[in-house]
């Protein structure tokens, strides 16, 4: 099952974030199928990049968000594709 989910990047204690489309049982930091996003938690306002055709193509064939990044698309909306028959 493809999960779409943050990616800890960033130094210690400096942490930036990627948006990934990854396997569910691979790890956090694993090899991403494809990078969608960017995130910068510690920027005021936090910095928040979607690539929205690719988010809304890999929620059309399957992928969920995680409840993090679920929030994110929230506050940034990512118009739905329909599934691919």
């Amino acid at each position: 099952m493809l999960m779409i989910r943050l990616a800890r990047f960033g130094a210690k204690k400096k942490p930036t974030y990627r948006v990934v489309v990854i396997e569910k049982e691979r790890a956090r930091d694993g090899r991403a199928v494809e990078v969608v996003g960017f995130y910068d938690p510690r920027k005021d306002p936090p910095v928040v990049r979607l690539n929205q055709e690719r988010i809304a193509y890999w929620i059309g064939v399957g992928a969920k968000p995680s409840d993090t990044v679920a929030r994110l698309l929230k506050s940034h909306p990512v118009p739905v594709a329909e599934p691919a028959a």
